[in-house]
């Protein structure tokens, strides 16, 4: 008998983990599931820039059904150039031609700085080649970003680009002036 507090590799977990529970999930979606018959291009040909924050539920919030955009996540929903790769992806080959970029109130990016990157380098051995992209001001934030679309050599579409910041606690967006 093992005296360990670990569980031998042997044992297999009988709690289902939340990955165990998302796959239940789709597998009950996938049970009544109809193939759509939809494209990949967006029908409103929009790219939605978004932070990752799991209060945005965005297809509820801009009135969005499946199939109308294209949705970008990340931490913050700051334009890197990873978003700029989806951009311009979702432009060239499957036909956006907006772009709406969406940041939001209390986002954790505002309470960290580009110290996280030297103390996960101090952590792990290696700084990361990608920035923090924090912030202290989110609607100069969205300013920065918008730029960064505007001015990207990639993008056929940069005429429509709006960015906005959604309140946490009211639901409502506020659109911040590029200037």
């Amino acid at each position: 008998m093992s005296t360990s507090a670990h569980p031998s590799a042997d044992v297999i977990p009988t709690d289902p983990t939340v990955t165990d529970r998302l796959v239940e999930a789709n597998a009950r979606y996938a049970s009544d599931f109809t193939d759509p018959g939809m494209d990949a291009r967006p029908v409103l040909r929009v790219a939605v820039v978004a932070c990752m924050d799991a209060r945005l539920d965005l297809h509820a919030a801009l009135g969005l059904e499946l199939g109308d955009c294209h949705t970008i996540r990340n931490a913050g929903g700051v334009v890197t150039d990873d978003v700029i790769r989806s951009l311009t992806i979702s432009q060239r080959a499957l036909g956006t031609r907006s772009v709406m970029l969406v940041h939001h109130t209390n986002c954790g990016l505002e309470s960290l700085t580009e110290d996280f990157r030297h103390e996960l380098e101090d952590e792990v051995g290696q700084r990361p080649a990608w920035a923090v992209e924090a912030f202290r001001d989110v609607d100069q934030d969205v300013r920065q970003s918008m730029q960064r679309v505007r001015t990207s050599p990639f993008l056929l579409h940069s005429d429509d680009v709006r960015g906005f910041v959604f309140d946490v606690t009211t639901g409502l967006l506020r659109e911040i002036d590029p200037a």
